[in-house]
């Protein structure tokens, strides 16, 4: 077997654990794609194997030869000939191929399926801990203290019986954990509730704890059960919506106060999912602890908190906002903290969804204009997608129900280049057409990329203002050179010469052509192209 280079031994080592990372066992589309790439890898249909520069090329025999280039060092960035979109069979046939040369395939294979055995392990083990718990299960009565240390013990057993789970387990074991829970909830309807309240919240602390204690990194917690978390805060509003059809009785009050001490926990811990242990915290404090005394005496203990973080601000302006003390709120949001930007459109929601048009208007003028600097920050292109489709489902009622488009444009210009499709669609409608040409000059777009049915309106209404338009898309072509750029580019200059025929520009038409022949004269290649598009004489 031929040894690979040295010099990418270090980058193979990278690829494998980037891989082992991005595709789960547990994924059924992930088993297959690894399925397949192993089998026309064992059937010795990779071949042309071949190291050239920084670059690995194969070939795969399938049902069609596919060539393969294999990006190491960014191995998502790996291509192939074949339809596939993402990661291919024929891209791990290859990774298998060089993997080979290196160290044992299988190994990394069984390394790769450990998780899922051990979650199928764990599971079952999980189950037959709850089976025994159950068969001593009893209807919990109200009792907030004794409420605790049921849902502590289960937790400790079901979840730490042996010592540190493994993170691909917790979500499966999680669920066995509630089983259990359920099964101890008391027979009274409102009680239930406040039962489930009660242990929702404690659940999710405990997970908190049991991250922290474990060490779990936040890529970690992401990857595996971070899903948990946000389970648990949905259970928690639809807990709380279903208390609110009652009133509640008194009896409640002693385990109300009881959870508003436990609650404080969630925005004092030292835990990395920040986002979500403020909204549960905010959640709580919206739609279930709403005396007003309550507020204030959470707010005072907030303040003799020494050691501050951001979820303890956050934390403290709600209560201010629930207070409707906006001068406190918008001072504090003004400063320029990027950080808090996000945790904004909670309250903008709050107030839409009460038709709150008049306080809301400064929150949301105050959060388009920390929108650019945010989006600057070091999000990936995909969360900055989905951030800007968030705000402009967060910002629109307001906008509509105000008559403030020009404050809707403004988010959409801040919000560039995440906000294109939107903002494009706006002014077309609008029949801005300037300002539409200067988006698409902006975004740096060929014109073949542009709506067919927009480029017609704008020739039927405004022609001269496509022509800016196609002279870049001629000199983007031309600079990348080549055959098929100087094709592409002729036949753009054949529909400027049209355009500036109809809008009777002959004159401007030949000193454009006379001043870029001159300038490109050393491109024999394009001036040859230009002869045969006939746009010159042979």
């Amino acid at each position: 077997m031929a040894a690979i280079p040295e010099r990418f031994h270090e980058p193979l080592q990278f690829a494998a654990n980037e891989l082992m990372e991005l595709l789960r066992a547990e994924n059924p589309e992930h088993e297959r794609l690894v399925q397949k790439g192993l089998m026309l890898f064992r059937q010795g249909l990779v071949y042309q194997l071949r190291f050239d520069g920084d670059e690995i090329t194969a070939t795969v025999q399938d049902v069609t030869p596919a060539k393969v280039q294999l990006n190491l060092n960014f191995i998502q960035l790996s291509t192939c000939s074949c339809p596939a979109d993402e990661f291919c069979r024929h891209q791990m046939a290859v990774f298998f191929q060089l993997l080979s040369h290196a160290r044992s395939v299988s190994t990394w294979v069984e390394e790769w399926r450990k998780p899922l055995r051990e979650t199928k392990v764990a599971k079952q083990l999980g189950i037959q801990k709850a089976k025994d718990l159950l068969q001593t299960a009893r209807r919990q009565k109200p009792n907030y203290d004794r409420w605790i240390a049921a849902f502590d013990e289960s937790f400790q057993t079901i979840l730490e019986a042996n010592g540190e789970p493994k993170p691909y387990v917790i979500t499966e074991l999680y669920k066995v954990y509630t089983r259990r829970m359920k099964a101890n909830a008391p027979y009274e309807q409102e009680w239930k509730l406040l039962y489930f309240l009660v242990g929702h919240v404690f659940s999710f602390k405990k997970l908190m704890g049991l991250s922290m204690k474990y060490e779990h990194s936040a890529e970690m917690i992401h990857r595996y059960y971070k899903q948990l978390f946000y389970e648990i805060a949905d259970d928690v509003v639809e807990v709380i919506n279903s208390l609110s059809v009652h009133s509640l009785p008194f009896a409640f009050d002693e385990f109300i106060e009881k959870l508003k001490e436990d609650s404080i926990g969630l925005i004092t811990a030292d835990f990395p999912l920040e986002f979500e242990r403020i909204h549960l915290y905010r959640t709580l404090w919206t739609k279930f602890f709403k005396k007003k005394e309550w507020c204030q005496k959470e707010l005072k203990k907030l303040r003799t908190i020494e050691e501050k973080s951001h979820a303890l601000l956050i934390g403290t302006i709600h209560l201010h906002f629930l207070q409707k003390e906006d001068e406190i709120i918008l001072e504090q949001l003004a400063l320029p903290d990027k950080w808090m930007t996000p945790f904004i459109t909670y309250w903008i929601e709050l107030l839409s969804a009460q038709k709150d048009w008049k306080r809301v208007a400064p929150f949301i003028e105050l959060y388009i204009k920390k929108l650019r600097d945010y989006l600057s920050g070091s999000k990936d292109y995909y969360e900055k997608m989905s951030y800007t489709k968030h705000t402009i489902k967060t910002i629109k009622p307001y906008c509509s129900e105000a008559n403030r488009h020009d404050l809707y444009e403004k988010s959409l210009i801040e919000m560039l280049p995440y906000s294109y499709n939107e903002y494009e669609y706006l002014l077309f409608d609008n029949e801005a057409f300037e300002r539409w040409t200067d988006l698409q000059a902006y975004m740096g777009l060929d014109i073949e990329r542009l709506a067919s049915d927009r480029l017609k309106e704008l020739e039927k209404q405004q022609p001269h203002l496509l022509l800016p338009l196609y002279h870049q898309s001629v000199q983007d072509h031309i600079a990348q050179k080549g055959r098929d750029n100087y094709r592409q580019a002729v036949r753009k200059m054949k529909k400027l010469r049209t355009l500036y025929k109809k809008l009777k520009r002959q004159d401007d038409w030949v000193y454009y052509l006379e001043a870029l022949l001159e300038k490109t004269k050393r491109l024999r290649a394009f001036q040859e192209e230009c002869k045969r598009g006939k746009l010159i004489d042979a």
